[in-house]
């Protein structure tokens, strides 16, 4: 699928992605809820986040706590208080430390309160992407804080992108265990 460059198609591209990646998680077997994810004998996953990540939990709090980066962004900035997409001290570079965090902040959090929080956060990503037109998702300038980007490619980033980078994860998880 394309990145998304309207409304309309962020909003479809991110509903898509999202039930994707439910249909797949209503397809693990209990084996793979419960064995912990392991991609050391995969060379090809360098990444932290392959590293990272040991359950399915974890990789619906990293999209929780995505989503809460851009909902928190784009409120504060819309009320004038000026706010960065990543939490200080956090830029691009050192981004892979934050999300440690975000990790460490919820290794005691339940899976069924992961689920609920991602669920209702992705309702939430959504709700707010429908207050914004066309024009002021995918028109670069049209916000001063977005910098150099679209507000859409940050909606679209926490979202359909996030999301296929979670189902590409679990693909890779379901397949090693069987």
């Amino acid at each position: 699928m394309a990145r998304p460059t309207s409304k309309t198609d962020l909003t479809s591209a991110s509903q898509i992605n999202f039930e994707k990646l439910n249909d797949l998680i209503a397809t693990m077997t209990e084996k793979e809820f419960n064995t912990p994810f392991d991609f050391s004998s995969d060379v090809k996953k360098k990444e932290a986040h392959w590293k990272r990540d040991k359950n399915l939990r974890d990789i619906l709090i990293h999209l929780y706590e995505w989503h809460q980066l851009l909902l928190n962004w784009v409120s504060s900035n819309m009320k004038g208080e000026d706010r960065p997409f990543l939490i200080p001290p956090y830029n691009w570079k050192t981004y892979g430390d934050m999300n440690v965090e975000f990790w460490k902040k919820h290794q005691d959090t339940s899976l069924e309160d992961a689920e609920k929080m991602y669920k209702k956060s992705h309702n939430d990503v959504m709700k707010l992407a429908e207050t914004f037109s066309d024009k002021e998702l995918f028109t670069k300038d049209v916000f001063p804080w977005v910098g150099g980007s679209t507000l859409g490619s940050y909606f679209v980033s926490a979202t359909a992108s996030h999301y296929d980078w979670a189902m590409k994860k679990l693909k890779a998880h379901k397949k090693n265990c069987k």
